[in-house]
């Protein structure tokens, strides 16, 4: 009881009264059914009142333009991949999370764990039909506020087809091919999903992010089929009733997500501000329009931060709210509806932090903080961990010119900014993608705010986490660091894998052990309260940031101190030195993930073959007999595993070294096969030279 008081109690200090009390009358509403009132179940029809009956007040709003085949012609990127994918979301396949398909039928069941069905299908064994479908029976007549957030059930494996982010694929496939059965599975889909999700009524109305993502695809899709045949008036219309019903949920409840200090407050923000722009026909569009475009205007300045890191602390989410930031922006634009300078220069800022940690030969990023799988525009060919398509079209919109050289990742660009670029494809390769080199080069790498921070090498770096946490903290992960080489990960973030799995699963790659970093007798370095929300948040501070050193602590383990050096030693070799001291003895254990390369242990080393070349990965200590031990993929723990799409999980490589006592001195050395490592107390040697004393 009283650490529960001490967690509520900090929660206090660190998220303030006004949240507190919002919190408290959330759940006022909640248990009284007072928001039942205040947004009740009903009929579509119930919302015929939301929309203009005067045809002389209706404006016609400006989209993005409609994209041709022979538009396509002109195309960088092969446009097959996206029919194909149409035609098995027509034969009854989605594709979730960005990566794998699951058989659902067409239209599927809109309440109905396909994920969960699908693996005990592979199993050959089916669990009784209750299990399969996770409660959806139960709650598809429900109030959404009478349906629990918080259970074994993971919710987002439902929600996930109800994002309707196939629609992209649908458009595109039209696009490329002019067949009519796209538009139509488009109406089609819709229309069922209505019939079977009347307004406040059951799972799919819980969350209005959710909600707000599912208007953008729908906007999205009808704007982009306005001309074909299956387009009819009627259907129109309806769709109107569909949009009205659904922006008026999200404008009821916006205070919940303003509450949430996180990307609900801009995804939200966002459906109204869209609604209101594209739709004003409806009789609260001038309401939506203003509240959305101020919110998106707060939560910009709110949450990101001057150095462009995002408050969230989450890489996946950062490419979230810019999607829907750059996308907004534009819509904006051609409507003559700009947002502020200041709401740019943001945007641009962040752009430009994610240039300085993007592979640009593979657009991959080290995958820091949450990721619950969401991709808003999925409108390429390229992967799920791909961020070229999203800073190709940011430079674009924000600077005017392109950050890479044409490829697949141009086709957000295109579907958003027209073929108005056609002229800039026949520039050459090095004239566009010098932009890349010479923005990193007169820009530092420091960035204190997101507490992100690079340390490079001839051919390798590293990128280490350590902040000051001024907002709610994504994982538990100070002093963690990730090491690239030759633009392979190879010491490794372990990602998220599933928020509502069951007992360690449940957002279990959260917590510390699983960062690369140390673990003082087996705790978290700050407070998990719930799935989401940590207490007692660490503090951490930058001792020294130079070129070729790092040095930084926290003080998440209070009376125990924890500091750490990373050192660039030149050629690709690292060192890196962690100092704990305490007063008692105490359980340290310092790991490295690593992914998941052939690989050969040697007493307390690891060799990895890397394109032809053996890397080397050892720890020790300075004094002590410390336990070493390596786990690849543990069927019983969250040790060794990795997770780069949500609900989906990779081995990868623990190595573990651990001590019991009052103070130790680690030290981790990567480098290659014939370096030879001699330690003497306090004293590291590096093939014959001291490194560290």
């Amino acid at each position: 009881m009283i650490s529960k008081l001490r967690a509520f109690a900090s929660l206090y200090r660190e998220l303030g009264p006004r949240w507190t009390l919002f919190r408290l009358a959330y759940a006022f509403r909640l248990r009284t059914g007072l928001i039942r009132l205040q947004m009740p179940m009903g009929e579509w029809s119930d919302y015929k009142n939301l929309i203009s009956t005067n045809p002389a007040g209706r404006v016609e709003r400006a989209f993005f333009p409609l994209v041709s085949r022979s538009h396509l012609s002109k195309a960088t990127w092969n446009p097959q991949p996206a029919i194909a994918e149409a035609n098995r979301i027509l034969g009854g396949e989605l594709k979730y999370f960005s990566r794998q398909y699951i058989q659902t039928g067409f239209p599927p069941n809109w309440h109905t764990d396909y994920v969960t069905l699908s693996r005990f299908s592979g199993e050959g064994s089916l669990p009784p039909s209750s299990e399969i479908l996770r409660s959806a029976q139960n709650d598809t007549m429900k109030h959404w506020s009478q349906i629990p957030h918080d259970s074994s059930t993971d919710i987002k494996f439902i929600w996930e087809p109800n994002r309707f982010a196939f629609i992209y694929t649908l458009v595109r496939a039209y696009a490329a091919s002019q067949d009519e059965k796209y538009p139509e599975a488009f109406w089609t889909l819709i229309e069922d999903w209505a019939q079977h999700n009347p307004p406040n009524t059951g799972p799919n109305w819980m969350d209005g992010q959710e909600i707000a993502l599912r208007l953008m695809a729908w906007t999205f899709g009808f704007f982009q089929f306005s001309n074909s045949p299956s387009s009819t008036p009627q259907r129109k219309e309806q769709f109107l009733l569909y949009i009205a019903a659904q922006a008026e949920r999200i404008y009821k409840n916006i205070g919940y997500a303003i509450s949430t200090r996180s990307n609900h407050t801009i995804s939200e923000a966002f459906g109204l501000w869209m609604v209101g722009l594209l739709f004003p026909e409806l009789k609260h569009a001038e309401k939506y329009l203003s509240l959305g475009k101020r919110l998106l205007e707060q939560e910009a300045a709110n949450q990101i931060f001057p150095d462009g890191t995002y408050s969230m602390y989450s890489l996946n989410y950062h490419r979230f709210i810019l999607h829907i930031y750059l996308y907004a922006i534009h819509l904006g634009e051609v409507n003559n509806s700009p947002f502020s300078n200041s709401l740019y220069s943001s945007i641009s800022s962040s752009l430009e932090y994610l240039s300085h940690l993007i592979n640009p030969e593979t657009g991959e990023m080290p995958a820091y903080g949450s990721n619950d799988g969401a991709l808003v525009l999925p409108l390429n060919n390229c992967d799920f961990t791909d961020y070229r398509p999203l800073l190709q079209l940011g430079w674009y919109i924000t600077k005017g010119e392109r950050l890479f050289e044409p490829g697949p990742w141009d086709e957000d660009l295109f579907w958003i900014c027209g073929d108005s670029l056609t002229a800039k494809y026949a520039k050459s390769a090095k004239e566009e993608n010098n932009n890349l080199s010479e923005l990193r080069a007169f820009r530092g790498e420091s960035f204190p705010n997101g507490g992100v921070y690079l340390l490079h090498n001839t051919h390798s770096h590293a990128l280490l986490h350590c902040t000051d946490h001024t907002s709610r903290p994504s994982h538990a992960d100070q002093l963690h660091v990730d090491l690239w080489i030759h633009g392979h990960n190879l010491v490794i973030d372990a990602g998220t894998y599933l928020y509502s799995g069951e007992g360690i699963w449940r957002n279990g790659l959260a917590r510390t052990p699983v960062h690369n970093t140390v673990t003082v007798d087996g705790k978290d370095q700050m407070t998990l309260l719930s799935r989401f929300t940590w207490t007692n948040w660490s503090k951490g501070k930058v001792l020294r940031h130079e070129k070729d050193l790092w040095q930084g602590e926290h003080d998440g383990y209070k009376p125990v101190s924890h500091k750490r050096t990373v050192m660039a030693l030149g050629g690709d070799r690292w060192l890196v030195i962690d100092n704990l001291a305490a007063n008692a003895p105490h359980h340290y254990a310092l790991q490295w993930l690593l992914a998941d390369f052939p690989f050969e242990q040697k007493d307390n080393l690891v060799l990895l073959s890397l394109n032809g070349m053996k890397y080397k990965v050892q720890i020790g200590m300075s004094e002590g007999d410390g336990r070493f031990s390596l786990v690849r993929a543990d069927p019983n723990s969250t040790r060794g595993w990795r997770s780069r799409y949500y609900g989906h999980k990779e081995p990868a490589i623990s190595v573990m070294l651990e001590v019991n006592q009052p103070q130790v001195t680690f030290w981790t050395f990567f480098g290659f096969e014939n370096d030879v490592i001699e330690a003497e107390g306090n004293v590291l040697k590096i093939n014959s030279k001291i490194v560290a004393s």
